[in-house]
């Protein structure tokens, strides 16, 4: 046993030996000593970090120009936080209503409905503590102070008379600016669409000669609106053109049609007939920086059909083809999926901006026509008919989709004519009760738009105005101005089934077609 210890100790000394040896080597001597100030460092900044207050490490919108798109911003914090005193403290000027949720030391908040446009606002948060080790006490966070803004409340038409006749003008309500004309003289507008963030325009137009101009010399273009910067800090380089225009699609084989833009902005499909062989008809696709196709199948067939929409996702067309309605991959090479036919409906009218429900026409052999809901789920829910030969032009959703806005006819009884009057309806899809908002004169066309904030419609209102001729004081003439009205929508839709009592006002501008700035 002695023995043993005593090698045991023998050992032991050869091993301090050896490590003594190694010692009196320099290198080993300086790795030593950067790993014990290494160590002594890390534990400082350990020691010192857990003495930093607690605050707000990012914020997601911070100086952005916010949209109805956006639904939620993030706070990201340093530390844990105490969830209630967060909530409790953080405001918003002017109030955004939302809900809240945690992930760690990520806070979204959620808003309850899309922020009006036209505003600044300023998040503030205080007095809130983090939460140490599990328990609800800690130190007091950092004030913090962050602002962004909505997008411009804008809009633009098709201009009725005088220099602005033909024309696409601009009317930005947040900057108080006058109308701004952003085409040429020498092109007629015939329609347009925004692209995303208001930015630019794409519209169709024909060049103005000698001749009355012809609907199928229409070409494509883009034009550059100058609303809707990324950031409220950020000012627009001097050199940026207001109206710049360009050409995207000419005319020289083909004649252009209706168009319309995916909601993304990259994807224009546009109808278009030969101009050798009229049967040669049909949707083409145009990608942006590429050159224009046929619209094919997973098969390469060209396909044919009449009036269409972009679905939300961008990726799907949904069109009238034979009797019903069909819906076709843009690009069936990347986006797979068998081809869907509705033979029930006729129409498509609109969809909701997540692609969760759509509106859809169908035309019944008593001469009324049904308006459908239809959801991706595939459930059907028919939401009102028509008297008959009465028609359904338009149906938009709101934000919130609990509103549907409609623009109706009803035929005119007891006149000697052939007359529809159009009105304009809200439906409550919860309550399921349709209330009349604004009723028409008798006009052929009617153009109606919702506000990206769902806090106003835009219509155009076709009017005959009698003037006493100069010379002979007995004749009058008679002339038609088209004029522009907006329906603010201030208060919320009433809880029963009283009527919604809105007011509509004239607009000093005469034009027709008014759309939104999205």
């Amino acid at each position: 046993m002695v023995n043993f210890s005593q090698k045991i100790n023998h050992l032991f000394r050869e091993a301090q030996d050896i490590i003594l040896q190694e010692l009196r080597q320099p290198l080993d001597r300086v790795a030593i000593s950067l790993i014990i100030a290494l160590s002594l460092l890390i534990c400082l900044l350990f020691l010192g970090g857990g003495n930093t207050a607690p605050k707000v490490r990012d914020f997601s919108w911070q100086d952005k120009n916010i949209g109805a798109e956006d639904t939620a911003f993030i706070l990201n914090f340093n530390r844990p936080m105490n969830h209630a005193t967060v909530e409790k403290n953080l405001k918003i000027e002017p109030p955004l209503p939302g809900k809240v949720s945690w992930a760690g030391r990520r806070m979204a908040y959620t808003i309850l409905e899309p922020a009006p446009y036209g505003n600044q606002y300023t998040l503030k948060l205080s007095e809130a503590k983090e939460r140490f080790y599990g328990l609800d006490q800690g130190q007091v966070m950092q004030p913090f102070q962050g602002s962004f803004q909505s997008r411009d409340r804008a809009f633009a038409y098709i201009g009725f008379k005088g220099e602005e006749k033909g024309r696409l003008v601009l009317i930005n309500l947040t900057k108080e600016q006058q109308s701004i004309l952003l085409t040429p003289q020498n092109l007629e507008v015939l329609d347009f669409k925004f692209f995303p963030e208001g930015k630019k325009i794409l519209f169709s137009g024909v060049e103005k000669q000698n001749e009355v101009p012809s609907l199928l010399e229409q070409k494509i273009y883009t034009v550059t609106t100058g609303i809707n910067s990324e950031s409220p800090r950020e000012k627009r380089d001097s050199t940026e053109a207001l109206g710049k225009i360009e050409k995207v699609l000419d005319n020289s084989e083909y004649q252009n049609l209706k168009f319309d833009l995916s909601p993304d902005g990259k994807i224009i499909i546009i109808q278009r007939v030969n101009r050798k062989d009229v049967l040669d008809a049909g949707p083409w696709v145009l990608e942006l920086g590429k050159e224009a196709r046929p619209l094919t199948n997973k098969d390469g067939i060209i396909q044919k059909g009449g009036d269409f929409l972009i679905t939300p996702d961008s990726k799907s067309l949904v069109i009238l083809q034979g009797k019903g309605t069909s819906i076709l991959p843009i690009n069936p090479e990347t986006d797979s999926g068998d081809l869907i036919f509705l033979p029930k409906f006729g129409t498509v009218l609109s969809f909701a901006d997540d692609g969760s429900m759509a509106t859809m026409v169908k035309y019944n052999q008593d001469g009324t026509r049904s308006l459908y809901i239809v959801t991706n789920q595939g459930e059907e829910r028919e939401i009102l008919r028509t008297r008959p030969y009465g028609n359904i032009l338009s149906a938009e959703f709101d934000q919130t989709k609990s509103i549907l806005y409609c623009l109706l006819t009803q035929v005119v009884e007891n006149v000697e004519e052939y007359q529809e009057k159009p009105y304009i309806a809200a439906f409550d899809i919860k309550r399921n009760f349709l209330r009349p908002l604004v009723i028409l004169p008798n006009q052929r066309e009617v153009n109606l738009d919702l506000s990206p904030d769902g806090l106003a419609l835009l219509f155009d209102q076709m009017v005959t105005i009698s003037n006493k001729d100069k010379e002979q004081e007995n004749t009058k003439k008679t002339r038609q101005i088209s004029r522009l009205w907006m329906l603010p929508l201030d208060s919320k839709i009433p809880e029963d089934g009283s009527p919604w009592k809105l007011q509509p006002e004239e607009l000093p501008l005469t034009g027709f077609n008014p759309k939104w700035a999205p």
